[in-house]
């Protein structure tokens, strides 16, 4: 038995070289992570693993416990207080990632530095669960290099080097392997269900909201990520027709607008409609964890799996958490709902008492000025906020209890939240039915893709008043402010707000960039069970079995496995560089007079040559110790080390032998 004490690690403390690639795959975790955890989380983590970093530097050996428990304890506290429990996408994360920065604290040897690796990339597959675009996918791929580098770091006999020279032999074993991830990608069965638990607060609030108070949507309109893109049968709508309804909202509080799930009529069907013009398209919406699917304004009939409502808004049977493509046929020139029923009416005038007196006082007056004219009224409000020195902002002013009459008398500032909820509540005033309807507006038209690109960036809100003889009618009082919001987009309308948005070379490379994106979608992220099952259609197997796809996957392996193992064999028959290296030498050295005899091993060999040639004894020890390690301390000889080596033989010039 040994007398060492029980506990203690018998394998020797790992080199700096080794510690530091460690702390740098940690670093990229944390990183990788840092958005989606707590900002003081992401500041803690980071001063632990510094103050490791620097604290081993000075001096190597394990931290102690009474620094660790508490900071293990104080770690799951954390989580728990901040997020309620441990069990989730984002608990789950943060303590993850959490406890791989803790590893490091008693990282000493190298059993510690392989599970903190393997830690590290698991930590690293778990950012897939918030993102699995074309970018974060490749960040993940490469924040593997590190973690490679550092298992390379502990084997025997590495020269060190740069950190680029240490991460290029984890690229290309990478590079060796896409054609087996391809081939578990295509072949390995589909789960019907993600893995990970339902989605979290805040994936519920990624796109449109069901309610409306003036300033709420300021986050999507800085988001510039995609929210759907449509492609059209024919030419698109021009800009002042790609309006694409969500919710439409009758009920006003006084501060905000919100959508009520039972039909606001009495009428179980749609709205009826006369059709002028129609168009047909296909819309692939982003997961928005919702049920309603935006369409271009008006949408004659619901797609599969979904219902029209009454207002003619479309929802899904059930929430959007995949990426979803349906075609549709929308009118473009209608009349819709030509005759208003009573409770219609009622609900389309309704107002909350005792608010926004001046805002009544003015609807009044344009009433007994037009009469029964309510066509000239909407004309007025539209001319109030085209000659009233309104402005279009995205940083406005806040508003009190009297909300509108605070926008129209007082700050006369805001975006499309302010002028349609204002313009709504004024109509209704002066006794036109009137509601507010929210959901985007413009998109980019991508020439190269043939498609319209939406982002969230082009959320919108309108009214429609409801006119006798025309029906509801579509009115957008932001245009009168700003026309640029219809006509060029909501970057346009943000003016100097977002110039660096509206820099055309940007916002080119952007939209160029989102064909990529619009591909990995379809191809990568959109590959489902339905598609793989349909693999094999084109060689004339209409559905490809579980079985089936095991027994291809088990073949390519296969095949995979020989190709690779037939490369390996014929290099290394082929050409083995060390051999030729040490033949090189040996002919520098038989031009001196030292020649290698038959049966004469490449010690024996080297340790004559050395007493040979004194004056260059040392440089011929080093060089016998280098062979022996690279020939006998590994399956193949590291390729730094390797290249080490043919440097030093190529430089080796033999001086003269000594008789």
């Amino acid at each position: 038995m040994s007398g060492l004490p029980r506990g203690r690690s018998t394998e020797p403390p790992i080199d700096s070289r080794a510690f530091d690639l460690l702390c740098l795959t940690m670093a990229l975790v944390l990183g990788l992570h840092a958005m989606h955890l707590p900002w003081w989380l992401d500041l803690m983590l980071a001063l632990v693993l510094g103050w490791r970093w620097w604290q081993r530097r000075r001096q190597s050996g394990h931290v102690p416990r009474w620094i660790k428990l508490p900071m293990l304890v104080l770690l799951t506290l954390a989580v728990i207080v901040n997020y309620g429990n441990i069990v989730g996408r984002e608990p789950g994360a943060a303590l993850v990632v959490g406890l791989l920065v803790l590893k490091l604290l008693e990282t000493e040897s190298i059993r510690d530095v392989r599970v903190g690796v393997s830690f590290a990339c698991f930590a690293l597959m778990t950012a897939l669960l918030f993102d699995q675009g074309l970018v974060a996918t490749a960040v993940v791929v490469l924040g593997l290099l590190p973690a490679l580098a550092t298992l390379r770091a502990l084997e025997p006999a590495q020269a060190p080097g740069s950190l680029q020279r240490s991460l290029l032999p984890g690229l290309t074993l990478l590079a060796a392997a896409l054609p087996l991830a391809l081939l578990a990608f295509l072949l390995v069965p589909r789960l019907s269900s993600p893995l990970w638990g339902a989605p979290s607060r805040d994936q519920a609030t990624t796109g449109l909201s069901d309610s409306m108070t003036p300033g709420n949507l300021t986050d999507l309109l800085t988001n510039d990520n995609p929210s759907m893109r449509v492609s059209f049968d024919g030419a698109p709508p021009p800009p002042d027709l790609r309006y694409f309804r969500a919710y439409v909202m009758w009920t006003y509080d006084g501060r905000g607008w919100h959508y009520t799930p039972t039909p606001p009529t009495t009428a179980t069907t749609p709205a009826p409609i006369d059709v002028d013009r129609a168009i047909d398209y296909q819309i692939s919406l982003q997961p928005t964890h919702q049920r309603v699917l935006p369409t271009l304004d008006v949408p004659l009939a619901a797609p599969a799996q979904a219902r029209l409502q009454a207002d003619r808004e479309v929802f899904a049977d059930k929430p959007v958490n995949d990426p979803l493509s349906y075609r549709l046929r929308s009118a473009l020139r209608y009349r819709l709902q030509p005759t208003l029923d009573d409770r219609s009416r009622r609900l389309g005038l309704r107002l909350p008492s005792g608010f926004n007196p001046r805002t009544h006082a003015l609807a009044s007056q344009w009433r007994q000025q037009y009469g029964d004219d309510d066509a000239a009224i909407v004309r007025a409000a539209l001319a109030l906020f085209h000659d009233g020195g309104f402005s279009y902002t995205l940083a406005p002013a806040p508003l009190g209890r009297d909300a509108v009459d605070d926008f129209l008398f007082g700050t006369r500032e805001g975006f499309c939240e302010h002028y349609s909820s204002a313009f709504t509540v004024l109509m209704r005033a002066a006794g036109i039915p009137a509601r507010v309807v929210t959901g985007y507006q413009g998109g980019y038209w991508n020439e190269l893709g043939g498609y319209l690109l939406v982002r969230y960036s082009d959320a919108h809100a309108w009214s429609e008043v409801w006119l006798a003889g025309r029906g509801w009618v579509r009115v957008d009082p932001t245009a009168a402010v700003r026309p640029e919001r219809v006509s060029l987009g909501a970057a346009a309308a943000a003016g100097d707000q977002l110039a660096w948005y509206r820099n055309d070379w940007l916002q080119g490379l952007r939209n160029r960039w989102d064909i990529v994106n619009r591909w990995w979608d379809k191809g990568v992220i959109g590959f489902d069970a339905l598609r793989q099952r349909g693999l094999l259609t084109p060689f004339g197997v209409r559905n490809t079995d579980t079985g089936m796809l095991a027994i291809l996957l088990a073949l390519g392996s296969l095949l995979f496995i020989a190709v690779g193992l037939a490369w390996a064999l014929s290099k290394r028959h082929l050409r083995d560089p060390l051999r030729a290296s040490l033949r090189e030498l040996e002919q520098k050295l038989a031009r001196k007079g030292v020649a290698r005899t038959v049966g004469e091993g490449p010690r024996h060999y080297l340790q004559r040559a050395a007493r040979a040639l004194p004056m260059q004894r040392d440089e011929l020890v080093a060089l016998m110790r280098s062979y022996l390690e690279l020939r006998y301390a590994h399956d193949e000889p590291p390729p730094e080390s390797l290249r080490t080596f043919q440097r030093a033989v190529r430089n080796f010039r033999p001086v003269a032998v000594v008789k």
